[in-house]
Protein backbone atom coordinates (compact mmCIF):
# COMPACT_ATOMS: atom_id res chain seq x y z
CA UNK A 1 0.00 0.00 0.00
CA UNK A 2 0.94 3.38 -1.01
CA UNK A 3 1.65 6.33 1.41
CA UNK A 4 -0.56 8.92 -0.10
CA UNK A 5 0.66 11.63 2.85
CA UNK A 6 4.07 11.64 0.95
CA UNK A 7 2.54 12.33 -2.47
CA UNK A 8 1.60 15.97 -3.66
CA UNK A 9 -1.84 15.56 -5.28
CA UNK A 10 -2.39 15.30 -9.14
CA UNK A 11 -5.30 17.32 -10.48
CA UNK A 12 -7.53 15.14 -13.48
CA UNK A 13 -10.11 16.00 -15.61
CA UNK A 14 -13.22 14.14 -17.36
CA UNK A 15 -13.38 14.44 -20.26
CA UNK A 16 -9.57 13.88 -20.48
CA UNK A 17 -9.56 16.87 -22.94
CA UNK A 18 -8.17 20.51 -23.02
CA UNK A 19 -10.74 21.80 -25.02
CA UNK A 20 -14.56 21.36 -24.71
CA UNK A 21 -17.86 22.89 -26.01
CA UNK A 22 -20.05 25.26 -24.55
CA UNK A 23 -22.33 23.42 -22.02
CA UNK A 24 -20.59 20.55 -22.00
CA UNK A 25 -20.11 19.07 -18.11
CA UNK A 26 -16.96 18.83 -17.08
CA UNK A 27 -14.98 17.32 -13.46
CA UNK A 28 -11.84 17.70 -11.50
CA UNK A 29 -10.57 15.76 -9.21
CA UNK A 30 -7.65 16.21 -6.73
CA UNK A 31 -5.75 12.65 -6.57
CA UNK A 32 -3.81 11.57 -3.68
CA UNK A 33 -5.74 14.56 -1.79
CA UNK A 34 -5.69 14.90 1.97
CA UNK A 35 -7.93 17.22 3.76
CA UNK A 36 -7.84 20.79 3.30
CA UNK A 37 -6.98 20.29 -0.68
CA UNK A 38 -9.47 22.26 -3.11
CA UNK A 39 -9.68 23.07 -6.58
CA UNK A 40 -8.70 26.42 -8.00
CA UNK A 41 -8.82 28.51 -10.88
CA UNK A 42 -7.41 31.97 -12.98
CA UNK A 43 -9.81 33.23 -15.50
CA UNK A 44 -10.38 36.07 -17.76
CA UNK A 45 -12.24 37.61 -14.99
CA UNK A 46 -11.36 36.06 -11.82
CA UNK A 47 -7.79 35.04 -9.55
CA UNK A 48 -7.52 31.92 -7.21
CA UNK A 49 -11.08 31.23 -6.65
CA UNK A 50 -12.45 28.36 -5.64
CA UNK A 51 -14.50 25.76 -6.38
CA UNK A 52 -17.78 26.57 -4.55
CA UNK A 53 -17.50 30.02 -6.25
CA UNK A 54 -18.11 28.63 -9.69
CA UNK A 55 -19.12 24.98 -9.15
CA UNK A 56 -20.31 21.73 -7.35
CA UNK A 57 -17.41 20.64 -4.31
CA UNK A 58 -17.60 17.37 -3.46
CA UNK A 59 -14.42 16.33 -1.19
CA UNK A 60 -11.75 16.87 -2.92
CA UNK A 61 -13.60 17.31 -6.54
CA UNK A 62 -15.24 19.87 -8.17
CA UNK A 63 -18.57 19.46 -11.40
CA UNK A 64 -19.31 22.03 -13.41
CA UNK A 65 -22.85 20.92 -14.88
CA UNK A 66 -22.73 23.17 -17.82
CA UNK A 67 -19.15 24.97 -19.48
CA UNK A 68 -19.52 28.43 -20.47
CA UNK A 69 -16.52 30.43 -22.80
CA UNK A 70 -15.96 32.30 -19.28
CA UNK A 71 -14.72 28.75 -17.40
CA UNK A 72 -11.78 29.07 -20.22
CA UNK A 73 -8.62 29.37 -17.87
CA UNK A 74 -5.90 27.47 -15.46
CA UNK A 75 -7.41 25.10 -12.99
CA UNK A 76 -4.82 23.21 -9.86
CA UNK A 77 -5.24 21.54 -6.71
CA UNK A 78 -4.15 23.77 -3.22
CA UNK A 79 -4.38 23.01 0.32
CA UNK A 80 -4.88 25.29 2.97
CA UNK A 81 -1.24 25.75 3.63
CA UNK A 82 -0.46 27.32 0.30
CA UNK A 83 1.12 23.56 -1.36
CA UNK A 84 0.32 23.11 -5.46
CA UNK A 85 -0.30 20.55 -7.84
CA UNK A 86 0.11 20.46 -11.62
CA UNK A 87 -1.90 22.68 -13.59
CA UNK A 88 -4.66 22.26 -16.06
CA UNK A 89 -5.60 24.65 -19.05
CA UNK A 90 -9.26 24.24 -20.10
CA UNK A 91 -10.56 25.91 -23.73
CA UNK A 92 -14.39 25.96 -23.78
CA UNK A 93 -14.95 27.06 -27.66
CA UNK A 94 -18.27 28.33 -28.37
CA UNK A 95 -17.75 27.50 -32.29
CA UNK A 96 -18.36 24.20 -34.06
CA UNK A 97 -14.79 22.58 -33.96
CA UNK A 98 -12.80 21.71 -31.27
CA UNK A 99 -9.58 19.39 -30.70
CA UNK A 100 -9.81 16.59 -28.63
CA UNK A 101 -5.78 16.56 -26.96
CA UNK A 102 -4.46 15.15 -23.94
CA UNK A 103 -5.43 17.64 -21.05
CA UNK A 104 -1.54 16.55 -19.13
CA UNK A 105 1.78 15.67 -20.61
CA UNK A 106 1.91 12.92 -22.12
CA UNK A 107 4.93 10.27 -21.71
CA UNK A 108 7.92 9.78 -23.54
CA UNK A 109 7.86 7.09 -25.94
CA UNK A 110 3.81 6.59 -26.05
CA UNK A 111 1.32 6.80 -28.86
CA UNK A 112 -0.66 9.82 -29.02
CA UNK A 113 -4.40 10.51 -30.92
CA UNK A 114 -5.62 13.92 -31.51
CA UNK A 115 -9.30 13.99 -32.20
CA UNK A 116 -10.80 16.95 -34.20
CA UNK A 117 -14.63 16.85 -33.37
CA UNK A 118 -17.52 18.95 -33.94
CA UNK A 119 -21.14 19.06 -33.19
CA UNK A 120 -23.11 17.75 -35.72
CA UNK A 121 -21.39 14.63 -36.89
CA UNK A 122 -19.07 12.08 -35.97
CA UNK A 123 -15.33 13.37 -36.56
CA UNK A 124 -15.23 14.12 -40.41
CA UNK A 125 -11.91 14.91 -42.65
CA UNK A 126 -9.80 16.81 -41.05
CA UNK A 127 -6.33 18.93 -41.76
CA UNK A 128 -4.22 18.74 -38.76
CA UNK A 129 -1.68 22.14 -38.16
CA UNK A 130 1.53 22.14 -35.94
CA UNK A 131 2.36 25.71 -35.00
CA UNK A 132 0.54 27.19 -38.07
CA UNK A 133 1.81 24.35 -40.48
CA UNK A 134 -0.25 22.31 -41.83
CA UNK A 135 1.16 18.04 -40.77
CA UNK A 136 -1.58 16.04 -42.82
CA UNK A 137 -5.17 15.18 -43.41
CA UNK A 138 -6.85 12.10 -42.07
CA UNK A 139 -10.11 11.24 -43.32
CA UNK A 140 -11.62 9.85 -40.08
CA UNK A 141 -10.76 12.68 -37.78
CA UNK A 142 -7.62 10.79 -35.55
CA UNK A 143 -4.41 11.76 -35.93
CA UNK A 144 -2.22 9.35 -34.26
CA UNK A 145 2.15 10.42 -32.92
CA UNK A 146 3.64 7.28 -32.42
CA UNK A 147 6.50 6.83 -29.80
CA UNK A 148 6.68 10.96 -29.23
CA UNK A 149 9.59 12.72 -27.98
CA UNK A 150 10.14 16.31 -27.48
CA UNK A 151 10.31 17.43 -31.03
CA UNK A 152 6.74 16.70 -31.04
CA UNK A 153 5.65 19.38 -28.33
CA UNK A 154 4.00 22.16 -29.51
CA UNK A 155 0.25 24.15 -30.23
CA UNK A 156 -2.25 21.60 -32.63
CA UNK A 157 -5.43 22.65 -33.70
CA UNK A 158 -7.58 21.30 -37.06
CA UNK A 159 -9.53 22.52 -39.22
CA UNK A 160 -12.85 21.16 -40.97
CA UNK A 161 -14.13 22.24 -44.50
CA UNK A 162 -17.22 24.53 -44.29
CA UNK A 163 -16.81 24.35 -40.37
CA UNK A 164 -13.90 26.23 -39.59
CA UNK A 165 -11.21 25.43 -37.15
CA UNK A 166 -10.44 24.62 -33.53
CA UNK A 167 -8.69 26.75 -30.95
CA UNK A 168 -4.99 25.85 -30.60
CA UNK A 169 -3.64 23.46 -28.17
CA UNK A 170 -0.53 22.61 -26.54
CA UNK A 171 0.77 19.38 -26.34
CA UNK A 172 3.90 18.46 -24.05
CA UNK A 173 5.89 15.74 -23.76
CA UNK A 174 7.73 14.45 -20.25
CA UNK A 175 10.45 11.93 -19.16
CA UNK A 176 9.33 8.50 -17.99
CA UNK A 177 10.18 8.09 -14.41
CA UNK A 178 13.24 6.69 -13.82
CA UNK A 179 12.61 2.89 -12.09
CA UNK A 180 13.90 1.69 -8.72
CA UNK A 181 12.75 -1.65 -8.35
CA UNK A 182 15.75 -4.34 -9.20
CA UNK A 183 14.81 -8.15 -9.82
CA UNK A 184 14.58 -10.32 -6.41
CA UNK A 185 17.73 -12.37 -5.49
CA UNK A 186 17.80 -15.97 -5.92
CA UNK A 187 18.79 -17.57 -2.01
CA UNK A 188 21.29 -19.25 -4.73
CA UNK A 189 23.13 -16.00 -5.02
CA UNK A 190 23.29 -15.18 -1.22
CA UNK A 191 26.61 -15.74 -0.10
CA UNK A 192 27.17 -18.55 2.77
CA UNK A 193 26.57 -16.74 6.48
CA UNK A 194 30.55 -17.01 7.71
CA UNK A 195 31.37 -15.17 4.36
CA UNK A 196 30.64 -12.24 5.81
CA UNK A 197 32.81 -12.87 8.88
CA UNK A 198 35.67 -13.59 6.99
CA UNK A 199 37.32 -10.00 6.88
CA UNK A 200 36.69 -9.71 10.66
CA UNK A 201 38.38 -12.27 11.54
CA UNK A 202 41.21 -12.05 9.29
CA UNK A 203 41.95 -8.38 11.15
CA UNK A 204 41.88 -9.78 14.64
CA UNK A 205 44.51 -12.42 13.60
CA UNK A 206 46.67 -9.48 12.39
CA UNK A 207 46.18 -7.20 15.66
CA UNK A 208 46.75 -10.53 17.82
CA UNK A 209 50.27 -11.38 15.40
CA UNK A 210 51.24 -7.85 15.58
CA UNK A 211 50.62 -7.75 19.45
CA UNK A 212 52.86 -10.77 19.94
CA UNK A 213 55.67 -9.42 18.44
CA UNK A 214 55.32 -6.02 19.94
CA UNK A 215 55.19 -8.18 23.58
CA UNK A 216 58.23 -10.48 22.51
CA UNK A 217 60.57 -7.88 21.07
CA UNK A 218 59.84 -5.57 25.06
CA UNK A 219 60.48 -9.22 27.24
CA UNK A 220 63.48 -9.59 25.24
CA UNK A 221 64.66 -6.26 25.79
CA UNK A 222 63.97 -5.92 29.31
CA UNK A 223 65.80 -9.34 30.04
CA UNK A 224 68.77 -7.81 28.58
CA UNK A 225 69.29 -5.12 30.44
CA UNK A 226 68.46 -7.65 33.59
CA UNK A 227 71.41 -9.20 32.53
CA UNK A 228 73.53 -6.72 32.24
CA UNK A 229 72.69 -5.01 35.46
CA UNK A 230 73.40 -8.28 37.32
CA UNK A 231 77.23 -8.75 35.51
CA UNK A 232 80.12 -8.98 38.51
CA UNK A 233 82.40 -5.97 38.66
CA UNK A 234 85.62 -6.02 36.77
CA UNK A 235 88.90 -6.81 39.21
CA UNK A 236 91.70 -5.34 38.11
CA UNK A 237 94.21 -8.19 37.49
CA UNK A 238 97.78 -6.58 38.96
CA UNK A 239 100.95 -8.30 36.71
CA UNK A 240 104.63 -8.55 37.47
CA UNK A 241 106.63 -6.07 35.25
CA UNK A 242 108.77 -6.95 32.97
CA UNK A 243 112.58 -6.55 32.81
CA UNK A 244 112.52 -3.66 30.40
CA UNK A 245 110.32 -1.74 33.37
CA UNK A 246 111.68 -3.03 36.59
CA UNK A 247 114.86 -1.42 34.38
CA UNK A 248 113.09 1.85 34.16
CA UNK A 249 112.39 1.97 37.66
CA UNK A 250 116.13 1.64 38.79
CA UNK A 251 117.14 4.45 36.65
CA UNK A 252 114.25 6.70 37.64
CA UNK A 253 115.64 5.57 41.70
CA UNK A 254 119.51 6.14 40.74
CA UNK A 255 118.63 10.14 39.38
CA UNK A 256 116.66 10.89 42.35
CA UNK A 257 119.41 9.88 44.24
CA UNK A 258 121.42 12.26 42.78
CA UNK A 259 119.32 15.32 43.20
CA UNK A 260 118.81 14.83 46.39
CA UNK A 261 122.54 14.10 47.28
CA UNK A 262 123.15 17.82 45.27
CA UNK A 263 121.09 19.55 46.68
CA UNK A 264 121.72 18.61 50.42
CA UNK A 265 125.74 20.12 49.41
Amino acid sequence: MKDTSLLLPRLTVTPSSSQVFTGEPVSLRCEDASDGWTVRRNTSRERRTECEDWGRSAGSSCNISSMDPLDSGEYWCESTEGSTSNTITITVSGGSVILQSPALPVMKGDDVTLTCRTKMADPPSADFYKDGVSIRTESDGHMTLPHVNRSDEGLYKCRVQNEGESPESRLSVSEKPMTTSSPPTSTMDLPPPCASYFPLVFRLICHLVVLYCISTFLMVSLYRQRARGSDPSVSVVMTPPTHTEQGLDDDYDDVMSAVTTEHQF
